[in-house]
């Protein structure tokens, strides 16, 4: 009988953190959203409202969760209020995936040797 030994990883990330970004960029409309103003840079209502194709109620109920997952920030000059992107908050997503790369990595090195000592 064989011992395996088996590396287990934990994770410290708190999925509390990256699920409000996930959560907000899972809609493709306020994916595309986010990306017009991350390309664009600030814009009002009513431009993201043409450039998405719905109406401007669904525009800012799709601002406002973009808002609360703080993916944009907004200004109000008068009547207008302008958003612009906040790719900074991307982090929790990006501290995530990372720790996801570096278990697959760890996987993968644990198969390569693995297949070294199973090669004759």
């Amino acid at each position: 009988m064989t011992n395996h030994n088996q590396t287990v990883m934990v994770f410290s990330v708190k999925p509390a953190n990256a699920n409000p970004v996930f959560r907000a960029l899972a809609d493709p409309t306020r994916r595309a959203i986010f990306e017009e103003l991350t390309r664009q840079g600030e814009q009002t209502v009513h431009a993201l409202t043409r450039y998405a194709g719905v109406s401007q109620p669904a525009v800012s109920k799709h601002l406002t969760v973009l808002k609360r997952a703080k993916l944009v920030r907004h200004r109000r000059d008068g009547r207008e209020t302008h958003y612009r992107a906040r790719p900074d908050a991307l982090a929790p997503m990006v501290d995530w995936l990372n720790l996801y790369g570096v278990f697959w990595h760890d996987r993968f090195d644990q198969l390569e040797n693995l297949l070294k000592r199973m090669d004759p």
